[in-house]
């Protein structure tokens, strides 16, 4: 290991909920590695301004949907920072146009399905083995995983059920990664947001502005990327050490069963 810093993947790091999570892992006095699917230069002031936080920060352009992109982002961290102690799969798409089920194509749901599921699932598979690797070499080394779901893990939404599959699917792969990384002492979890102001939902705001209002959150407002990302550097900082395959949910009281 080069040094004693931790460093952090988070994948769609540059952007929405994955800024907020980068921007409190800084904080917590991790590195950061990132990854999306914009060239360099339209993220050259991103990596700067999380920069002048203090920690060293890397962008790598990456389409975790693919498996040579997967396999180039491993190994680009590997020669950057020689060490990987947290991955946060968080990069995420919703469906380009919301249709009734009875109606969705299969591309739509292929291309969704690829993102956030394949492209987490064998992702973990490949860091996994290196953190596997890294606590042979090391027995002080604590790696951690962390999977960013969604409420609609088990909200249904019929006009992109490829979305909430997506989602309960990655819901089921935190709990097999948890039981299958046990032995290692690699814990994972899952931080499931809820109704949070980013890119993603800006086309529905007035949707879930009325929504609020109505009554819909314990907590009457909108959840913010910071909100996410200070449930992750919870995790990250070991806040819940006897807490592995447990949810956290972020969603201000959402999914609370009420009379």
């Amino acid at each position: 290991m080069n040094d004693n810093t931790k460093v952090a993947l988070v994948t769609g790091g540059g952007r929405g909920i994955g800024l907020g999570i980068s921007e409190c892992l800084i904080n917590e006095g991790f590195n950061i590695a990132f990854c999306g699917v914009r060239d360099a230069s339209q993220v050259q002031e991103t990596v700067r301004r999380l920069g002048e936080r203090g920690s060293r920060v890397h962008y790598c352009r990456a389409d975790i949907s693919k498996t040579a992109d997967r396999d180039a982002l491993v190994d680009e961290i590997h020669d950057e920072f020689g060490r990987l102690d947290l991955l946060v799969n968080n990069a995420g798409v919703a469906p380009k146009e919301r249709k009734d089920i009875l109606e969705a194509g299969e591309e739509s749901y292929e291309w969704v399905m690829k993102v956030n599921l394949q492209g987490p699932y064998f992702l973990t598979q490949r860091v996994a083995n290196w953190m596997i690797r890294q606590k042979h070499e090391h027995s002080s080394f604590e790696g951690c995983i962390i999977n960013v779901t969604s409420v609609s893990s088990t909200a249904a939404s019929p006009n992109r059920g490829e979305y909430c599959i997506s989602k309960a699917g990655l819901t089921m792969a935190s709990q097999l990664w948890a039981v299958r990384l046990a032995e290692f002492g690699i814990p994972v979890f899952e931080v499931r947001p809820g109704i949070t102001a980013t890119d993603m939902t800006a086309g529905v705001k007035e949707k879930y502005d009325a929504l609020i209002a109505e009554g819909i959150l314990l907590q009457p407002r909108w959840g913010t990327p910071a909100d996410v990302g200070h449930a992750v550097a919870a995790l990250a900082r070991g806040d819940f050490p006897y807490s592995t395959g447990q949810v956290i949910m972020v969603d201000g009281g959402l999914l609370v069963e009420r009379l």
